[in-house]
């Protein structure tokens, strides 16, 4: 994986709707503009650490809607869905990484390495390139980002 670059018209979106979610306390997590068969589809996923709710989505959608509408910086038609990052959102940027040093993730490899393909455990470093991961015994693994599908939080549910 490589961390993501917002695209133009991702960096657009963010810089219209990042005062518009600091306004309401939430914080963007990512920005996404993806074409899903026929249609585009504009993704904005924002954060907070209280967690979001159904009427935080709806709240901001509203004022991002508006913005977007008013200044028109998309040329094609696209769907607008705002939402949560979710419980087991991907780390997928520098700084997520960064903020979640200590949280418990997940790592899935695009290949086998040294016969496996998962880790789940903290992630304890983070250098740009590589992430560290340490499970429960306190063994750590380095594990390069290109060599890795995915990143997310992890989170243990129990029946």
């Amino acid at each position: 994986m490589k961390i993501k670059k917002f695209g133009g018209t991702e960096k657009l979106v963010y810089e219209l709707v990042k005062p518009i979610a600091d306004a309401q306390g939430f914080d963007i997590w990512d920005v996404s503009f993806e074409k899903e068969g026929a249609y585009w589809y504009l993704r904005v996923f924002i954060d907070h650490e209280d967690g979001i709710t159904i009427e935080d989505c709806e709240n901001m959608t509203r004022p991002v809607s508006d913005v977007l509408d008013e200044k028109d910086p998309i040329a094609q038609n696209y769907i607008l869905e705002v939402g949560s990052a979710g419980l087991e959102r991907e780390l997928c940027q520098g700084w997520h990484f960064e903020s979640c040093i200590g949280e418990l993730v997940q790592a899935h490899a695009i290949r086998p390495i040294d016969g496996e393909r998962d880790w789940i455990g903290t992630l304890t470093a983070f250098d740009g390139e590589q992430i560290t991961v340490t499970d429960e015994n306190e063994n750590a693994v380095q594990l390069r980002l290109a060599d890795l599908a995915y990143v997310k939080l992890y989170v243990e549910i129990d029946f």
